[in-house]
Formats: structure tokens, sequence, C-alpha cells
């Protein structure tokens, strides 16, 4: 069994939670796919090029943004590791100035006397928990709780799932008993609606309220489209 299975099965780390990588991604994708619409609406251009723009946008725009979120997460982790495996080094070859630091650590969380000699004696008779204290205390950073690959997909599915809400009413257009602008207000709706639901889901990982989670992620979205809108209208001339 590998370290990381042995750590989640004793409760050290926690089984990845994809949500919150969902969440942003879905974010991410909805706004710029919703922007590029906006834009090309603004413009007055055709439906080919609403379809085009926004499917190369959520495409490319997906794709890179898993790869940055597969980056920093790997780097992240690596970081971690090689950080951790300098503490065991330090564990061998500066073995009391280590011990010293670990007495100083627990001093400050008000061990004192005998206590203080306990609790550093079990401490430093474990190199795993010596060195994990170290990288809490002294670099503070601890084993996060990321899957470079599992975020990737992750924020690439959702930006996708998500991003595609704003194409909908394009893509099928021609079975809809709307007018082009009777389309672009339907799609207003529901891109709005997407933007208040998934920021909604987002105040899961912060002490925000649902419901303002949901309308600034609303607001947020709406005043982009909105930027882009008002920059497709005054370029029009220009096509």
């Amino acid at each position: 069994m590998r370290d990381d299975d042995v750590l989640k099965e004793h409760g050290v780390i926690e089984p990845y939670d994809w949500m919150a990588d969902f969440v942003y991604g879905g974010i991410d994708g909805v706004v710029t796919t919703f922007a590029v619409v906006a834009g090309v609406e603004g413009a007055s251009l055709s439906l080919p090029i609403i379809l085009i723009l926004g499917f190369a946008n959520l495409f490319a725009d997906g794709f890179s943004m898993a790869v940055g979120k597969y980056s920093s997460d790997k780097a992240g982790l690596e970081q971690y590791e090689r950080i951790r495996q300098v503490e065991f080094e330090h564990l061998k070859t500066k073995t009391e100035h280590e011990r010293q630091e670990i007495v100083e650590i627990m001093g400050n969380y008000g061990f004192k006397g005998k206590d203080l000699d306990r609790v550093v004696e079990i401490i430093t008779s474990n190199p795993d928990a010596w060195v994990d204290l170290m990288m809490r205390n002294e670099f503070n950073m601890t084993r996060e709780n990321v899957s470079p690959i599992k975020g990737a997909i992750a924020t690439f599915i959702s930006f996708v799932l998500v991003g595609f809400i704003p194409l909908i009413g394009y893509v099928f257009k021609g079975f809809l008993p709307l007018s082009d602008d009777g389309v672009f207000l339907t799609t207003i709706f529901f891109t709005l609606l997407a933007l208040f639901i998934v920021g909604a889901v987002k105040s899961r990982f912060s002490v925000e309220k649902w419901y303002w989670s949901g309308a600034g992620t609303m607001f947020v979205g709406g005043l982009a489209a909105g930027i882009a809108y008002l920059v497709g209208y005054l370029l029009k001339g220009l096509i």
C-alpha cells in the first residue's frame, strides 16, 4: 500500500474533493463564453461567427485552464516533497538543531518542564511526525489534498459543461420559436441563472452566505459580459 493510501486510511489526508475545481472551472467557463457571445452580439455578427468563436473559446480556454491547474498543483506538490526530503536529511545531519526547534515550537504551544520534555521525546521518536510538525510550523506547509490529474480533468469538464450554457440557444436556434433578440435575452437569463447557482455552490468553500455568493458571482459575470458587449458594439463599424 502506498504512503498516501496509508495516510488516507488513517484520516491524515482526506479523499480528493473535486467540487472546488468543478465550481471554479464552471465559473470561468460560463463567464468567458458568455463574454464572447455578448461581444459578438454587440458587433451584430452572424450566427456562424458566434458559434465558431464560442466553441473555439470553450475548448481552447478550457484546455488552457486545465493545463494551468495541473501545472500549478503539480508544482505545489513537488515543492512540498522537495522541502520535506530536505528536512528528513536535516534530521540526520543536524539532529540537535532540529530537536531544539521542536522544543521551541512545543514551548510556544504552552508545554513546560516535564511535559515539554515528554512531548519532545515522543515527537522526535517518530521521524514522520517530526518532519510533519516542522513543515507546518517552520514553513507553514501541509500536505495538500490535491490531485493534479483529477483537478485538471474536473476543471476541463466543468469549463466545457457550464461554459456551453451561453451557446445552447444559438446551437438550437433553428428549433426555437424565438427572434434573434429573443435568443440573446434567453441566453442572458439562463447564463445569469447558471452563474448564480455556481456562485451559491461556491459558498461551500467560504463563510459567505450562499445567496450573496451567488449574487456576487452573477454580478461579476454580468459585468464582464456587459463590457464585452460594449466593446463589440463600439467596434462593429470596423467589420
